[in-house]
């Protein structure tokens, strides 16, 4: 979500002053930076009124689920995927969007207006799920965890991360469906990287000499 939209109709001083042409909004505010879409020219403006729709968002974050209300512009297109700020009484959340429900179904992508209820998932903190294996391989001593990181944290495929004094390689990166820019749902090949906020489950290889334990 933006405050403003990416291209807008306005008169252009250089080739245009009495009719509007398209602009691409370069930096938005009070004298918005704009470029005519004709012409090339760069120059101040004030950007016109967009209609405002108020919409339910629905936030989850681990096993709880924060109901909110955001502002959006009522022909903003939202899409699953995409993120925004959402200001709550308790905190801001950077919340990822994963599903818009209308007023019949659901969908990945509708324009705000035709929107009732955002789905969506904080992704600023989150919690990783992790399956390690130990050093000696054997299968009945492998452990489910919880890592609890940043969002942007990257994990790395043949990398080794000290989390919480605890020494682990990243053998696998499965993805969770709402993750974009990947070429596949699972990273296996060393060098593959994702940030926690995309991951769904992570395979791990104990390098630690001490006990794991989640935090």
């Amino acid at each position: 979500m933006t405050e403003t939209a990416a291209r807008v109709a306005l008169p252009c001083p250089a080739c245009s002053p009495d009719l509007e042409t398209v602009h691409e909004v370069l930096s938005p505010g009070g004298q918005a930076t704009v470029r005519c879409g004709d012409c090339g020219h760069v120059h101040k403006s004030e950007l016109p009124d967009r209609e405002t729709v108020e919409r339910r968002v629905v936030v989850s974050q681990g096993d709880e689920s924060v109901p909110a209300t955001v502002e959006v512009p009522a022909d903003e297109r939202l899409a699953k995927g995409e993120e925004f700020l959402l200001e709550t009484d308790a905190a801001v959340h950077t919340v990822r969007i994963t599903s818009l429900e209308l007023e019949s179904n659901r969908t990945e992508e509708a324009t705000a207006a035709d929107v009732e209820t955002i789905w969506g998932r904080a992704v600023g903190n989150v919690a990783v799920n992790v399956t390690a294996h130990p050093k000696g391989g054997a299968h009945d001593e492998t452990r489910g965890l919880t890592l609890h990181v940043p969002g942007d944290y990257e994990f790395v495929v043949g990398e080794t991360d000290e989390l919480s004094n605890e020494e682990f390689s990243v053998e696998g990166i499965y993805l969770r469906d709402d993750a974009t820019g990947y070429d596949h749902e699972k990273l296996d090949f060393e060098g593959d990287a994702a940030q926690a906020k995309d991951v769904k489950r992570l395979y791990v290889r104990d390098e630690s000499t001490s006990a794991w334990s989640a935090w």
